[in-house]
């Protein structure tokens, strides 16, 4: 495979939010989640951290033809880092990967922070339900920081542009594992 492939661990995690294939489970050891403010965004949005004692699963998915722009475009506020090391594919390994995350000078500490979208999370934990199955989720609740910050409950009028709808057991659980982590609904 001598084709790029980016490493998603948040929206990216849900195949029903992008056209990229072939796409891959994988593990990315030496990094985890956090939930970032940043220059630029009303609310907070996941991000790739490095921290040498965890790991995250996600996806690996071919980047066509190396046209990073319309990807780019998607991910608009973080900056492609290659991975050397650490990444774990099922399945052909891919050549380059590359993985989307925010530089820290961006990311700025609100007195007041604004909400996680429900419909954000919703997203990316049917996408690792749909992977990983339950195991899964609650892998990326656990490998995720950032719980503190409110989430918007806005499941009947989604703001974020790539929500999808969820099952009952599936919207039952989010809230189930955000209740877990201490997570707070406004």
């Amino acid at each position: 495979m001598s084709d790029p492939f980016f490493f998603g661990y948040g929206s990216l995690v849900n195949r029903a939010t992008h056209i990229y294939t072939p796409a891959h489970r994988a593990r990315l050891s030496g990094w985890r989640r956090a939930w970032k403010h940043t220059q630029g965004r009303q609310t907070p949005f996941l991000t790739g951290v490095r921290d040498a004692g965890s790991a995250i699963d996600g996806l690996v998915a071919l980047v066509p033809g190396a046209d990073w722009a319309a990807l780019d475009q998607r991910e608009e506020g973080y900056g492609r880092h290659p991975i050397d090391q650490g990444l774990t594919v099922e399945g052909a390994m891919p050549v380059a990967v590359q993985v989307y995350a925010v530089a820290p000078e961006t990311m700025v500490v609100q007195a007041d922070p604004a909400p996680i979208l429900m419909s954000y999370l919703d997203v990316v934990v049917q996408g690792y339900l749909r992977e990983f199955g339950e195991r899964g989720a609650r892998d990326f609740f656990a490998t995720t920081d950032g719980w503190d910050t409110p989430v918007l409950n806005d499941r009947a009028a989604p703001r974020y542009p790539r929500a999808q709808v969820l099952t009952g057991a599936e919207t039952a659980l989010v809230d189930a594992l955000l209740a877990a982590v201490g997570g707070r609904v406004i």
